[in-house]
């Protein structure tokens, strides 16, 4: 079963999505995508938070660079498991901030690298034999960013974010700490 969670940042996202994984019942690993800089007190105390909220669960943490990869970690994942990815959001990212010096020469060829990459999380979900609960952030609320790099983030995160929840059994929008169920309450729009 994959179990999409989207919403605007500080709606209940990771606490809603923490919430379904332990009530499976079954013990979870945790795949966190945020590359922790010593250089940025604000991220490691963000990160401080997450680990404290949930506590003994197993943990894998991603890196885009260096590895493993979070495809890497779909891919090593066995049935009967079940993973709680947070966040969508901070892995495209690491992605978009490797493609900063293209994006900010080529805009148009980076788009392309980077929904490339972000192609490749989807045969990954494909594949998957372990149940999972992705994090996403929705972004595209707001004004069009006024920066390449913010443009090329919020379109692509979209984008995937769509594409995800087209293949998942379930997905969530969370809002002001309210979760609403979108496969029972929407209308899924034709590309």
């Amino acid at each position: 079963m994959i179990v999409l969670v989207t919403g605007p940042v500080r709606a209940g996202k990771s606490r809603f999505a923490l919430e379904l994984v332990r009530d499976w019942g079954r013990p979870a690993t945790f795949v966190a995508t945020c590359e922790a800089d010593e250089r940025d007190p604000e991220m490691t105390e963000r990160i401080a938070r997450h680990r404290a909220a949930r506590g003994a669960m197993a943990a894998i943490e991603t890196n885009e660079r260096t590895g493993p990869t979070l495809v890497e970690a779909l891919g090593a994942a066995s049935a009967g498991e079940v993973l709680l990815v947070d966040s969508l959001g901070t892995w495209l990212a690491a992605h978009l901030y490797a493609l900063e010096e293209l994006a900010l020469s080529d805009p148009v060829a980076a788009a392309r690298a980077l929904e490339t990459r972000a192609a490749a999380l989807l045969p990954a979900l494909d594949a998957l034999s372990a149940d999972a609960v992705l994090v996403s952030e929705e972004v595209g609320w707001g004004i069009v960013p006024p920066t390449v790099l913010g443009r090329l983030f919020r379109d692509q995160l979209g984008r995937t974010a769509a594409a995800i929840a087209d293949r998942a059994d379930r997905a969530y929008l969370v809002v002001a700490g309210y979760a609403v169920d979108l496969r029972a309450t929407g209308r899924r729009i034709s590309d």
